[in-house]
């Protein structure tokens, strides 16, 4: 029996299959002389169960082979992938042939001995300039600003713009200990001063802190003779107004658009 004081626990468990417990405090369960920190190593903790406090779920995986073991415990400190997952795509990968296996292995460590960081706009790069920072046929006066490259995939996506892009890495956030100093703020300024910028449209999430971040930037450029505009927000196409919050309606309010008859605004 498993005690949630002093985490040891008795008999009752077949060793042999993974085996689900829900553990809350002050009750026992049956187990197989195992420590409980023994079994936290291949745990997994469920706080999402209604109507419960203080449940743990423990998913015991038993493996028959070390390297198993690594590799599933690799695969699950990635984003996303808990050890179900990462046991499933183990096994996949064990049963293909090797050179399959050495050809995916090699593509990833070839990723990471070989990407670089765009010099310019501080995007994911092949070399020292991205595909679209050397591509001549975009438009060479617009930079859209943005968080991350996640956003500038997003918004090529679109198919809406061809201009060029500048990852900041983040936004203004003093209570994770982001300063201006710690986003690529002043390759930013820098890049304007050839003069060949005309415009930098702000494309940064609508929260506090990205508001923040465009405040800031918008006063450092204010003397560089940049246009400077921000992504439309308001209500989304196919929502209904009784279900959109007071800023985002507030919002669309004060910043509407006049009606055109022919495209709709």
């Amino acid at each position: 029996m498993l005690d949630w004081e002093s985490g040891r626990v008795g008999a009752g468990v077949n060793p042999g299959r993974p085996v689900s417990w829900a553990v809350g405090k002050g009750h026992t369960i049956p187990a197989s002389g195992i420590s409980l920190s023994s079994m936290c190593r291949h745990a997994t903790f469920n706080y999402s169960l209604p109507f419960r406090r203080n449940i743990l779920i423990f998913t015991l995986m038993n493996f028959s082979s070390r390297l198993i073991e690594e590799a599933v415990n690799a695969f699950a400190g990635l984003p996303g992938i808990g050890k179900k997952t990462a046991l499933r795509l183990v096994l996949h990968l064990s049963r293909q042939q090797p050179e399959v296996v050495e050809q995916f292995t090699e593509a990833i460590a070839s990723m990471r001995r070989h990407i670089r960081e765009c010099e310019r706009c501080h995007n994911i790069s092949d070399s020292t300039l991205c595909t679209i920072c050397s591509d001549t046929r975009r438009d060479q006066s617009l930079i859209c600003v943005v968080e991350g490259i996640r956003d500038v995939m997003a918004i090529e996506d679109t198919g809406q713009y061809r201009g060029l892009y500048h990852i900041l890495g983040g936004v203004i956030s003093p209570i994770e200990g982001v300063g201006p100093a710690e986003l690529n703020i002043d390759s930013l300024a820098q890049r304007l001063q050839g003069g060949e910028v005309k415009e930098v449209i702000m494309a940064i999430s609508p929260t506090i802190e990205g508001d923040t971040t465009i405040f800031y930037i918008s006063k450092k450029l204010g003397g560089m003779g940049v246009k400077i505009s921000t992504i439309a927000r308001g209500i989304s196409f196919g929502g209904e107004l009784e279900y959109a919050d007071e800023l985002t309606l507030g919002r669309s309010i004060v910043a509407r658009v006049p009606y055109d008859r022919g495209g709709g605004q």
